[in-house]
């Protein structure tokens, strides 16, 4: 229990760089973009930062996980840092030089003639998060939660204040003879692009902070090292291309998939801001990963490290079926984050939270393929799921549009956390307490389609009722874990 309460407290301090951004971004960007925009530009933004997401997979190319993993191993955990940041920055550079050059065709490919900017602005954000992600995972590696969290925050904060400048302020300030200098830094034919110049600049002071922890130390580079960690990584860079298919290829897929009558962006617009409402399970997944990452690798040499692993998987499925009934049974609450003519979507939000919590139980399970240097095998199997998320899109997108997504979703992750679990059981089997986990689940769920049989207009009656039920899944826990409310201190 002990390891139990000291990971809960490493995940909650990395949740302020993780939570606290994302939900600034939840509670302020996303009800400000949804209401300012319409459905079709909102679809712009949804499909853009789908491309961004696949692409900061291949330039970080798996070095956080190997960076961790040769930090551990090697008795200079300096050498693995600077010899991943170098390698990181050299790709970076030559990404770069690629966008600058080639921003026209490519926008001509994805259907963005008139907007080649996008695609600079796209690549200038990417290279930068994928250089600064190796100063992170080092605060990570060295405990310093609070720094990871407060570079975090700055960067949504500079990521919110510049979205509020460029679609509020400057638009109205520009208007009067006084303000007309403004146009040398505002241009109100840019439109929805300031959505991505204010990634950049907050990309950009982010990384710039970051620099006296980039330079406290002495570089080493050793080339022999960066080879190791290469092979180490590449499969990892296969698991993480195909988890962003997996992830963000609905977006765009939708866009080339749906009928010529139907208007694409509308239905990305509509896709995107729902999928966002199933954002707090997103959440508690990054949080989670960031201190469980580590934490696994230090439990890895120890005597009841299989124990420790079950029990941290028990409690993270339980923890998980809590968000999911919090977000489905007040959805009347949280639907309004995002505007009402995006509401036709919001059957979507159970598949995908559900699915995350799935994508949430293969992260933890992947402990046995990470530890034991058999990362191939994590690349076949989200290979195999990202078969399955190209081909129920493809073949049900033109019929049913974004509900084949969710549900491709959803059967691709609830496949990949079965395989992961039955190879694991072969190389590295930990005796996960299956049959609290059941019970947990079928609980949730049996709670779930309770919730939805009941049909009350009064709004304090109704979420009374639906929070009697959350206590009745939080007493089937701490019933069935015989815990108190004084072991609940961290």
């Amino acid at each position: 229990m002990q390891h139990i309460k000291k990971l809960a407290g490493e995940t909650m301090v990395y949740g302020l760089g993780t939570i606290v951004p994302r939900l600034l971004n939840y509670l302020l960007l996303t009800p400000f973009y949804t209401r300012i925009l319409s459905i079709s530009e909102y679809g712009t933004i949804t499909e853009l930062y789908s491309y961004t997401a696949f692409l900061m997979v291949f330039l970080t190319y798996g070095m956080e996980t190997a960076f961790f993993r040769y930090a551990g191993s090697s008795n200079n955990s300096n050498k693995a840092f600077t010899t991943s940041l170098i390698s990181l920055c050299s790709t970076a550079f030559l990404f770069i030089i690629f966008i600058f050059s080639f921003s026209h065709p490519i926008a001509d490919v994805i259907r963005y003639s008139n907007h080649s900017e996008y695609i600079i602005f796209i690549g200038l954000i990417v290279a930068i998060d994928a250089v600064s992600s190796i100063p992170f995972a080092r605060l990570r590696y060295q405990n310093k939660a609070k720094r990871f969290a407060v570079l975090k925050i700055i960067n949504v904060v500079v990521n919110i204040t510049c979205n509020f400048l460029f679609f509020i302020i400057f638009p109205a300030l520009i208007k009067k003879p006084e303000f007309s200098f403004l146009s040398a830094v505002y241009s109100p034919d840019i439109g929805v692009g300031y959505a991505f110049i204010s990634n950049l600049i907050a990309s950009a002071v982010t990384f710039i902070l970051l620099v006296p922890d980039i330079f406290s130390i002495k570089f080493n580079f050793d080339a022999k090292l960066l080879k190791q960690m290469l092979v180490y990584a590449f499969p990892l860079l296969i698991v993480g291309g195909a988890g962003m298919i997996n992830e963000v290829s609905d977006k765009f897929l939708l866009k080339y998939l749906l009928p010529k009558g139907v208007n694409a962006m509308q239905q990305i617009g509509i896709y995107g801001a729902n999928y966002k409402i199933a954002v707090l399970m997103t959440i508690f997944i990054q949080m989670f990963k960031y201190a469980a990452e580590p934490f696994f690798f230090k439990q890895a040499g120890t005597q009841n490290s299989k124990a420790i692993y079950a029990d941290v998987m028990k409690y993270f499925v339980a923890f998980g079926l809590l968000i999911f009934l919090g977000v489905t049974l007040y959805i009347d609450i949280f639907k309004h984050f995002i505007d009402a003519k995006f509401y036709s979507g919001l059957r979507i939000v159970p598949i995908v939270l559900l699915a995350n919590l799935f994508l949430g139980i293969f992260y933890n399970l992947s402990v046995w393929y990470k530890i034991n240097n058999l990362t191939k095998y994590g690349a076949y199997i989200a290979l195999f799921g990202a078969a399955i998320t190209l081909i129920i899109n493809f073949a049900f997108i033109p019929q049913f549009g974004y509900m084949a997504s969710a549900w491709a979703t959803f059967i691709c992750y609830f496949t990949m956390m079965i395989v992961s679990y039955l190879l694991g059981r072969k190389f590295y089997c930990v005796s996960y307490d299956i049959k609290s986990i059941l019970i947990f689940m079928s609980s949730a769920l049996v709670i779930f389609f309770i919730n939805n049989q009941i049909h009350i207009h009064s709004f304090i009656l109704a979420f009374s009722i639906k929070s009697i039920l959350i206590l009745v899944f939080i007493m089937i826990f701490m019933f069935k874990e015989k815990i108190k409310l004084t072991d609940l201190k961290i």
